[in-house]
């Protein structure tokens, strides 16, 4: 890929893991709300089932169909509603502390700091695209430790529209000052992060660490990968 100059990754499961560190966020909150005394057999049922409707309602949001501030609560209203708890005030406040405490965790996938530095150094300019949330996504960047590898942090909010519609990677290219022929994206979500970026001329990688993601498009299964390519 001698030709591309610019690199655009998502956030949330390519760089920081989402997973893991939601996880723990939610394990801390289980245990201050004393969620196992309110009725819920084990933080495992209650993660298992939080992830089910959070998936859920965030499509619901990505598509436009669910404003920010329902569904902040209304996917763990829904989680606690699954075990018979029906507590309005609760649900708010598990969702407030959720963004509050969610951003805060540091866990990154494996040689995300080695490979930034490298292509850093390949004098590769490095952006982020990404639908979180703004105030919660330069939370995160910041706590990890990425922040200095990215010269524009392109969010759904501030480009008015999310991925995978073309205008967001438009945007993201503008803001960046190149063009599709120099760009690549890379993210975990084949069609909303790799197809989104090849409708507008970019290229494209899936990222794919637990191998879990058909498609047909070009993939990496380690961030390391990049080393190689680049």
């Amino acid at each position: 890929m001698q030709d591309v100059k610019h690199i655009f990754f998502d956030l949330d499961h390519t760089l920081w893991d989402f997973d893991r560190n939601s996880k723990e966020a939610l394990n801390d909150i289980f245990d201050e709300k004393n969620l196992l005394q309110k009725g819920i057999p084990s933080f495992q049922d209650f993660f298992a089932t939080y992830k089910k409707m959070n998936a859920h309602y965030w499509e619901l949001y990505r598509i436009g169909q669910l404003p920010k501030e329902v569904l902040r609560t209304i996917r763990f209203e829904k989680t606690l509603e699954n075990f018979g708890i029906k507590d309005s005030i609760l649900s708010e406040k598990i969702g407030e502390d959720y963004v509050r405490i969610s951003p805060q965790k540091t866990h990154l996938f494996p040689y995300a700091i080695e490979v930034l530095e490298y292509l850093k150094n390949q004098k590769l300019e490095l952006h982020i695209i990404t639908n979180g949330f703004s105030e919660v996504q330069f939370i995160k960047l910041e706590k990890s430790g990425l922040m200095p590898f990215f010269s524009e942090v392109i969010t759904s909010e501030n480009a008015g529209v999310k991925k995978p519609d073309p205008l967001i990677f438009h945007y993201s290219m503008s803001m960046a000052k190149t063009v599709a022929q120099e760009s690549l994206m890379i993210g975990d979500e084949p069609e909303i992060d790799v197809k989104g970026a090849l409708d507008v001329g970019m290229r494209g990688l899936v990222f794919n660490p637990h191998l879990d993601k058909e498609h047909t498009y070009p993939e990496i299964t380690c961030l390391s990968d990049l080393k190689r390519i680049f």
